[in-house]
């Protein structure tokens, strides 16, 4: 009896966790229909019609992109070849105002997101041969089910000599994991400069800033539009979707067509083994140009920046 009682509390908690949605996890239906009819030769409008919605879904991948990729932590020179890292890190991001306006974008959380949006990660790096260093980063989306993964491979160009600055290259990739009906991944190459000064024994500060360019692509399953419709399950498991009206898919948003540049700052102190850093960022979105399904028409559209502070605490071996 006990191990049956087990059992089923497993079986709860597993259905329950599946079925429970927190306030930031995202339902991307939730920025509208694309088609303004249901199907094809119909005139039966489509349910949750938007005529800008393809608009709102690339402006929505640009600015979600910008927040997984809000944070550096480090400074160009790299570790060593034997050099170890291991750290806690928090960025706070503020989030821009809801909408379709210039300046203004439309995340589609679940209940209201919280802002500003915090996003704490665990973040490793090796040093390698040759001035390169390997890192992988994973951050978690608060109040979500979802995690940004993100690998690295920094290149220092130029580290440890007197009088000049440090530098280095940094190409990184990050994915949304955990998210449903929709894949978003960021890619980029990060230039940084930064110099450390010694500040006596095994004391060093060390200040930075740089430049990231961060390219995002975006796209979707097919979506179901009638939210309070159950899937065709039983016709064709295979695409349970088949021969169901307000149904669609986002224009899928081009990696080297949408390009974020972010320029960030910050400082690192490291005492004996123990790392301290801070990092502010902002992350440019520049314009994109909206269509409206509906009547053809194109206009320009102004994103927000993405304003970032981050944190970090770790231990450098």
């Amino acid at each position: 009896m006990r191990t049956f009682s087990r059992g089923m509390a497993l079986a709860v908690l597993v259905c329950g966790s599946a079925a429970y949605a927190d306030r930031n996890d995202i339902r991307i239906t939730n920025l509208g229909n694309p088609s303004p009819v249901a199907s094809a030769g119909s005139t039966t409008p489509s349910a949750n019609f938007n005529a800008e919605a393809n608009g709102d879904f690339r402006a929505f991948a640009r600015t979600f992109a910008a927040v997984m990729t809000s944070a550096n932590l480090m400074p160009p020179e790299t570790l060593g070849h034997a050099g170890f890292s291991l750290n806690a890190e928090l960025s706070v991001l503020g989030l821009p105002t809801p909408g379709r306006e210039d300046g203004q974008v439309t995340i589609p959380t679940e209940g209201t997101p919280t802002n500003p949006l915090l996003l704490p990660s665990v973040h490793v790096r090796k040093g390698l041969p040759f001035s390169f260093e390997l890192g992988a980063r994973v951050g978690w989306i608060d109040r979500s089910d979802m995690f940004a993964a993100t690998g690295e491979l920094k290149w220092a160009v130029n580290e440890g000599f007197t009088w000049l600055p440090d530098i280095a290259v940094r190409a990184h990739v990050t994915r949304l994991m955990g998210n449903k009906d929709f894949d978003l991944t960021a890619a980029g190459l990060d230039f940084g400069v930064g110099k450390q000064f010694p500040l006596g024994g095994m004391v060093t500060l060390t200040p930075y800033g740089g430049l990231d360019l961060t390219g995002v692509a975006a796209s979707t399953d097919t979506l179901d539009f009638d939210q309070a419709r159950q899937r065709n399950t039983t016709t064709n498991p295979a695409n349970p979707y088949a021969g169901l009206d307000n149904t669609g898919v986002y224009q899928e948003v081009k990696l080297m067509e949408n390009i974020n540049s972010r320029l960030y700052g910050g400082v690192r102190f490291i005492g004996g083994a123990l790392q301290l850093g801070a990092e502010v960022s902002l992350s440019n979105q520049g314009f994109i140009e909206v269509a409206n399904t509906q009547t053809g028409a194109t206009r320009s559209r102004a994103l927000p920046a993405v304003l970032g502070f981050s944190t970090t605490l770790g231990l450098d071996f």
